[in-house]
């Protein structure tokens, strides 16, 4: 009798049996979701020596203004309500829910900024624990996308493309350079736990064309992080342990009869999640963190699916080798109610981003780890609607055309601000950064030749910056 033709005396397919034997781990989704294992780069990667081993994505979902934020711009507090400028809109066509508006008035920032640092750097005062460590950090204020809409803007920043189908850098990053701890997936997301504004896509962290294995395994808060990890309830480990052994010897049994390769990396998809069962739950437990780390957080931390849980928890995740990581904070999506939008939101990030920062600086793996900051796009100069008479409130509509992130650690200059706007903060007036090469600078910073870096698909080699991008080298230590 062949093992693949195996089916037990109570009638049930060998493929029904075997998702009932392994319990817990049965989902045959499961093995779809935890197929990462340690693996060496492709031949060839890393192209040159890499400053940065990891990647640490905050991702503040919604299109965060960078007025209110990094880029100040006290010519729009001087013109408040009159119009913007013909001569600044330059025959540019308002997008999005402002494109019926009669009018469009410029609206200045509510709130204050200062100078900080030796660097100087303004920031808002919504970031007062971000301003302590601005030395630390690297603005680029010139970013510009594609995209104006939320999904579509996402999808570019996470995957180089639009359109549904791409692979997101850390598949790309997994795909390329492999994973080190053959015991967490090389790529790991985490999402804040609060009222979202706007969707989030699993495409944002999708494979796409590439195997699925080096998709990211989404983390949720509480005390089962990862979806059908866990043992059903009265089910010991050692009993697992002994169902995937039986587990094991039939899947050798059909590798003998049949000769396919695929069954071997079965056998390892069912092992690492075996082994993700003591890991993962290590990973995201917090409670033998010493306090005063907990106090650098924030009272937050204490939230399981805060943005601050979620910090701490990418810093335990990065000493574990994980290669990418990606934290998702909505919230942004400020088309009315700004100014009181933008404080709840900077209260919410501003001292776990920092912490994250000085955590990994005080354990010397800032060196070697790459911490981004941003936004999908970013707001405009002028007001969506009218400006309240009464109270000032207001909103922004979306901006494409040129925003800010903040960069730190992993092989960038401390310090520095690169790229500048005009007056209005309408568009770029020094060192245009576009998305694909903001990706091609994150390749480069982990040894990754961004132009030879494809995968061959439907005929055709793709790659991440599609066919453009160039590394930013203003920016480089």
């Amino acid at each position: 009798m062949h093992c693949h033709r195996y089916t037990p005396a109570n009638g049930l397919s060998r493929r029904a049996w075997l998702t009932r034997m392994t319990g817990g781990l049965g989902a045959i989704a499961l093995a779809d979701l935890l197929s990462g294992q340690a693996q060496a780069a492709l031949p060839g990667l890393p192209h040159f020596p890499a400053k940065a081993k990891r990647v640490i994505f905050l991702t503040m979902t919604g299109g965060m203004s960078q007025l209110e934020s990094f880029d100040p711009k006290p010519e729009l507090n001087k013109r408040l309500g009159e119009q913007i400028p013909d001569s600044v809109m330059a025959g540019k066509k308002p997008l999005g829910m402002s494109s019926r508006q009669s009018s469009f008035p410029l609206v200045g920032c509510s709130t204050g900024f200062a100078q900080h640092g030796q660097s100087g750097a303004w920031m808002t005062d919504s970031f007062p624990h971000l301003a302590r460590i601005a030395d630390d950090l690297t603005f680029i204020k010139s970013l510009f996308s594609d995209a104006v809409n939320h999904d579509p803007a996402l999808a570019f920043l996470q995957t180089g493309a639009q359109l549904p189908g791409r692979p997101s850098i850390g598949a790309w990053l997994d795909y390329g350079l492999g994973s080190v701890n053959q015991d967490l997936p090389a790529f790991i997301t985490l999402t804040s736990n609060r009222p979202v504004d706007q969707p989030l896509s699993s495409r944002m962290w999708d494979a796409g064309f590439l195997p699925s294995r080096y998709a990211g395994v989404p983390f949720r808060s509480g005390t089962d992080p990862v979806l059908y990890l866990s043992d059903p309830q009265g089910v010991p480990r050692e009993a697992t342990r002994r169902m995937l052994d039986s587990l094991r010897g039939l899947h050798e049994m059909e590798r003998a009869a049949e000769g396919d390769a695929v069954i071997d990396n079965k056998i390892e998809q069912f092992e690492m999640a075996y082994r993700m069962q003591a890991t993962v739950p290590e990973a995201t437990d917090i409670s033998k963190e010493p306090q005063h780390i907990l106090d650098l957080y924030g009272e937050d931390v204490q939230k399981p699916g805060s943005f601050a849980r979620n910090c701490l928890i990418a810093r335990r995740l990065a000493e574990r080798d994980v290669r990418y990581i990606q934290l998702f904070h909505p919230g942004w999506d400020h088309h009315g109610s700004l100014p009181m939008g933008f404080e709840i939101g900077g209260k919410e990030v501003d001292q776990a981003s920092a912490a994250l920062i000085t955590d990994l600086k005080q354990r010397g793996m800032l060196k070697d780890t790459l911490v981004i900051f941003g936004s999908e796009f970013g707001r405009t100069s002028y007001s969506q609607g009218g400006i309240s008479k009464k109270t000032g409130n207001y909103g922004r509509e979306h901006h494409r055309d040129c925003f800010t992130f903040w960069i730190a650690g992993g092989g960038v200059k401390p310090g520095v601000s690169y790229g500048s706007t005009c007056e209005f903060g309408f568009r770029v007036s020094e060192n245009p950064v576009s998305l694909h090469d903001f990706h091609a600078t994150i390749l480069h910073l982990l040894g990754i030749d961004h132009e030879r870096f494809t995968y061959r698909y439907q005929g055709r080699d793709f790659r991440l910056t599609d066919v453009s991008g160039k590394v930013v080298q203003g920016i480089l230590a």
